[in-house]
Parts: structure tokens; sequence; C-alpha cells
């Protein structure tokens, strides 16, 4: 299975990203969901990977959620996801990824279930300023048996901790990968989709 569709000397993804065109030489299309708290990047991360203008649900925060919304740490934020985000990248010629961006807020979590319907695996974004909010995130995926790997979003100020001391502490099995990113850049939110693409082509494989 081969996964490589990018310009190494330009690091981006072959293909147009202005067409909203479907590609008519795909023959299989999978469903990826990401998922993570408030704030971790999922909408910055469908965005800049996406070769089609990307759908985006996003509303300005107002008072109604003071109090509510947990937003330690990301103040500054000012618009929300408040349905979904939606993009598109060709992988290959043949395998596209149609992505969905779940709201963050825990007020909007009964839209996971219709969004992970269908959903081949999953990219849970992280934060490191906030771990905490990525373990009932982590749980639903667990519980619904939905295939992932875990993305460490590289914010300015987000303290760095060795891979090791972040798996022990998100109690995650030692063959779920995980990854550092950038969510702001193209290339990196691309090699976590093919991160996600590979470890979904070892679980299908025969076991031995």
């Amino acid at each position: 299975m081969d996964f490589r569709s990018s310009d190494p000397a330009a690091g981006t993804v072959a293909g147009p990203r202005s067409e909203d065109v479907l590609p008519t030489t795909a023959t299989s299309a999978v469903k990826v969901v990401i998922v993570g708290g408030f704030g971790v990047g999922k909408t910055t991360m469908v965005g800049s990977v996406s070769e089609i203008r990307p759908l985006t649900t996003e509303e300005t925060m107002t008072q109604a959620g003071v109090g509510v919304d947990d937003n330690k740490g990301v103040e500054s934020k000012t618009a929300t996801t408040v349905a979904m985000d939606f993009g598109r990248i060709s992988i290959t010629e043949h395998l596209v990824l149609y992505l969905f961006g779940t709201p963050g807020q825990e007020r909007f979590w009964f839209l996971w279930n219709g969004l992970f319907e269908g959903a081949l695996g999953a990219v849970v974004l992280v934060d490191t300023r906030r771990l905490e909010v990525s373990f009932d995130v982590i749980g639903r995926l667990e519980e619904r048996g939905v295939p992932f790997v875990v993305a460490v979003n590289t914010f300015p100020d987000a303290p760095h901790h060795p891979v090791e001391v972040l798996r022990t502490a998100l109690d995650l099995p030692e063959e779920v990968p995980m990854v550092d990113c950038d969510a702001r850049l193209r290339a990196s939110s691309r090699d976590v989709l093919l991160t996600l693409m590979r470890y979904l082509h070892s679980l299908a494989l025969p076991p031995g």
C-alpha cells in the first residue's frame, strides 16, 4: 500500500487545492473524523490539509458560553465549531479521505454520534497544556470501537513531554500511534493522516 503523494521539494500534497469537483479516478473513499477537546486545532487541521474549500460551521463565541464552556488555556479564542468541519484530501489518485471535524465543546457532543457513523478511523488532536480534555474524547472512541491515532498539536507555549510520558498520562495502548504535528501546516497534517491510514492498514492485515 503506497501512500506517497507529496512533492518533497514543495512540501505540498499533489493535486489541485482549489477544485471542488470530485476526483474521477478515485476508486476508494474513506471517512475520517478529527476529534479533540475545545480549541485543540480541529478546524485548523481540516482547513490546512483540505484540497477543497473546507466547510466550516464556526460561530462567534458569546456570553452564553460563559460558565458552560471550559476555555482554560484558550481564553483568546473568539469562534467555535457548532456542528462540524468538512474537507477532502486525495492521498493517492485512487484513495480519497473525507474529513469531518467534530465540535469540541461538550454541549455539542451529541452531534458526534452522527459524525462517527461510517467512519473508518479517527485522529485525536491533543494540546499538552490541557491534556485532561482528551480523556473523555479517547474514552468515547474506545467505547465505539473506532481505531484512532493521537496527534500532539505543537502550540508555541505548550510544554513538551516525552512520548512515553504522554502515553502513560493518556493511558494509551502501546500499539496506538502517537505523533507530533503542527495543525497549521498542510504537510504536517497530511503526515498525521498517513499515519492513520498505515495504522488502519496494519489492523486489516491477518495476524502473523
